[in-house]
């Protein structure tokens, strides 16, 4: 390296070092946050004491079972530690129900939570009688930390709440305090037929129960997903912890490995989601100075993912202004999910994005087609296999034409092959360019663009990758059964086995396996309409193996999907079927030899893309023969 490049590095070094310097904290911040983390851990175990003794107080009050210590002794010990809470680290855990049409929620008293909740139109694969539950018990968690006026800190996971019910769709968990008409309110309301819970913290009087410099709540918000769906593989890639910032980005975490990502910016709802439902809270104000995590669990678990985040929230302890947010318990339904857009925040939540469409040409074919097509054929009240044939068949009918202009260009193609076969035989490999320049004008006066065959396929290509991301999340299929197949939405298993086979699994599944068959069959009537360079076997070959490739690739996907792909390939060899017999392999080369002679008639007139290729042949071989006279030179 010369001078210059070592004086860039010791400059960067430099620069480097000295931001290094300039951002270590000082020695006094750094005992500033140890002696706060040192206050943070005493007082997590004095407050783990006190819940002991509070739980022991009540275990005496249940079964009149003498204690070391008197109840003056453990009241004044848990006053020590929760200061003006102390009323509310002592109580009896059980539930109160709050439901609707769609909902049932069981709220725990203790840590004023939900702590189950299920959707009443759903069942959990292999159990018709039992709503589906989203979490149940310890599965999932959320708690808010309080700084007390006696400068200790106190989770509201550890407090009991008082229910009160106001209302049939309105319930107030209330935490009490030392102090008169002193009072912390959890609010729930759920309204009639629907999926949303409207959440709010409501403080009455906390300014002397609470610090007074407190302008925010840390928030821990834990929980468990487990498996609901048939394909546990299939759910795992899937489910998925996602949020969207204020102002409209998205973030996704890693479906697949341990992941964990900091947002100093505000988050406007945060999306715990599953293959087919999602547990979502909004925050009216937004989050701030989050912490994501997302934890694949163990195959032999009964859960695939562990999310946890860890954030804030604004509180403004005088109780002028709540502390809102907003439940959701959903189905991950497209169409339902963009009705939550309409809202009183005057911005658009773009929920629909928990519903995975695929890149952004594919989502832009799924918003405009697939999911407004589909819904409309479930609305006629239609078998679902029925909607997916007649779904296919609008499929077919709009990229006929481009399936029509591929066909023909190969009919194109093997009409020409004699000739073809001529030019090969005049001119050897050695000269390739000659053959070239010979096969471009044949292709020039018969009228045929080599690019005609490929810009169809290209059209159909994103139609075909849109389905591919529809069917696996659309909602309606799961636990629709449709012949042999249980459930569209998972594997159609005609034949299990014990022990996995690598890339394939302990099951083979039917759909996929008929899908194969048919791939096998046009890949088949496709080779013979090409024509195919005897030298260039092994390509015919690898085009046979693409099919099984598939077999391996999709016998884990959804049934729906593969019974699509199946239907697909079958309408499409009728389609290759009709064209065949309505297009003449003689009136087409009748066709293109009277084309030929208009062309020799008028020989100015040429395609823009057959102008172009010929500059391009004219070009190299100018270069081709300026490097031959280079190479002259040098040789003598």
């Amino acid at each position: 390296m010369d001078k210059n490049t070592w004086v860039g590095f010791l400059l960067i070094a430099a620069i480097i070092v000295g931001f290094t310097m300039l951002s270590r904290p000082s020695k006094e911040e750094l005992a500033e946050r140890q002696r706060r983390n040192d206050s943070i851990a005493a007082v997590r175990l004095m407050e783990q004491e006190a819940l002991r003794l509070s739980e022991e107080v009540n275990a005496t009050l249940t079964n009149n079972e003498p204690t070391q210590q008197s109840q003056e002794e453990i009241d004044h010990q848990i006053a020590a530690v929760y200061g003006d809470l102390a009323p509310a680290a002592k109580g009896e855990s059980q539930d109160v129900v709050l439901e609707n049409s769609k909902l049932k929620l069981f709220i725990g008293t203790k840590g004023g939570r939900i702590a189950r909740a299920e959707l009443k139109e759903y069942k959990a694969y292999g159990d018709s009688v039992n709503n589906l539950c989203l979490f149940r018990g310890e599965e999932a968690s959320l708690s808010f930390t309080l700084n007390t006026n006696n400068q200790r800190i106190v989770t509201t996971q550890n407090l009991y709440f008082e229910p009160i019910q106001s209302a049939d769709s309105v319930l107030i968990m209330r935490m009490n305090t030392a102090q008169e008409d002193s009072y912390l309110d959890f609010v729930y309301t759920l309204r009639a037929d629907d999926y949303r819970v409207f959440f709010s913290i409501q403080p009455h009087n906390m300014q002397n129960v609470l610090a007074q410099n407190v302008n925010e709540l840390e928030m821990q918000w834990n929980q468990l997903i487990p498996q609901q769906e048939r394909g546990r593989k299939f759910e795992e890639r899937y489910a998925v912890l996602q949020y969207m910032m204020v102002g409209g980005e998205q973030e996704r975490m890693s479906e697949s490995k341990h992941d964990q990502q900091n947002e100093s910016a505000r988050v406007r709802w945060i999306g715990y989601k599953d293959q087919f439902f999602s547990t979502v809270m909004l925050a009216e104000d937004g989050f701030s100075s989050s912490i994501f995590e997302s934890t694949p669990q163990n195959a032999a678990s009964r859960y695939i993912k562990a999310y946890s985040t860890k954030t804030s929230v604004d509180f403004d302890i005088t109780g002028k202004k709540n502390t809102n947010f907003t439940y959701f318990f959903v189905p991950n339904n497209y169409n339902l999910l963009k009705a939550y857009d309409k809202n009183n925040y005057n911005e658009l939540f773009n929920l629909q994005e928990l519903v995975l469409q695929g890149w952004r040409v594919i989502i832009w074919i799924n918003q405009i087609f697939s999911f407004p097509v589909f819904d409309w054929l479930m609305r006629t009240g239609l078998h679902i296999g029925l909607v997916i044939l007649l779904m296919t068949l609008i499929i077919k009918l709009i990229i006929l034409p481009f399936v029509f202009a591929s066909y023909k260009s190969s009919a194109k193609m093997r009409v020409l092959k004699p000739q073809m076969d001529e030019i090969n035989a005049k001119y050897p490999p050695e000269k390739m360019q000659e053959r070239q320049r010979e096969t471009m004008a044949l292709y020039q006066r018969a009228g045929v663009s080599p690019m005609s065959g490929c810009l169809p396929m290209l059209f159909q290509m994103p139609i075909l990758m849109a389905m591919f991301w529809f069917f696996p999340t659309a909602i309606e299929l799961r636990g629709q059964s449709f012949l042999w197949a249980e459930d569209l939405s998972a594997y159609d298993a005609i034949i299990t086995w014990s022990h996995a086979i690598p890339l394939f699994g302990t099951h083979l599944s039917l759909f996929c396996l008929l899908m194969t068959a048919v791939n096998i069959i046009y890949t088949h009537i496709t080779m013979q309409q090409q024509n195919t360079d005897p030298n260039m076997k092994f390509m015919k070959y690898m085009m046979y193996a693409m099919p099984l490739m598939f077999l391996f690739i999709f016998n884990d996907y959804a049934a729906g999907l593969s019974y699509y792909y199946f239907l697909s390939l079958l309408l499409t060899i009728v389609q290759t079927m009709i064209f065949r017999w309505s297009i003449d392999d003689k009136k087409l080369l009748a066709e293109m030899e009277a084309n030929a002679k208009k062309k020799a008639a008028n020989p100015s007139k040429r395609s823009g893309f057959m102008a172009r290729l010929e500059k391009m042949q004219q070009e190299q071989q100018r270069m081709a023969r300026e490097q031959a006279k280079a190479q002259a030179k040098r040789m003598r």
